[in-house]
């Protein structure tokens, strides 16, 4: 990871994205268990079906946590103040998460950046959209 330096980040500028793996049913199975997380919705699809979706779906913490990788994928993880996310759309099976970040705004007195972060599915559609506080040179 380059060193960032407050100075020499614009509004505007952009986050290096990266793009997931298509998610597999094995990949939701791995992170209910590593999460801890096992609700029936994202591994049983008779019981996804009985809740009138027609397949099991991506945990959305599962693509808040893409997105947290995106994030320390550009600065260290001291640096981030703040993450929130709000979850716009399901990501199903076969989905690949393209992560991608944009600086919005900077605070000069105290040397953070707002930036906004979003995951989007192969069509383009948003799937989780937020925004995190990063404090560089601190």
């Amino acid at each position: 990871m380059q060193a960032l330096h407050y100075e020499t980040i614009a509004v505007g500028s952009e986050l290096p994205n990266f793009t997931t793996p298509a998610l597999s049913r094995l990949t939701l199975a791995l992170y209910a268990g590593a999460s801890g997380d096992h609700n029936p919705i994202h591994v049983d699809i008779d019981f996804a079906r009985r809740a009138g979706m027609p397949d099991v779906f991506a945990h959305g913490m599962l693509s808040m946590g893409y997105l947290g990788r995106l994030l320390t994928n550009w600065v260290p993880q001291r640096a981030i103040r703040s993450f929130a996310v709000r979850f716009v759309a399901i990501t199903h099976v076969g989905d690949a998460v393209t992560c991608s970040g944009r600086v919005v705004e900077k605070n000069d007195a105290r040397r953070e950046l707002r930036v906004e972060v979003t995951t989007r599915n192969a069509a383009g559609e948003i799937k989780l959209s937020g925004e995190a506080l990063v404090a560089l040179d601190a």
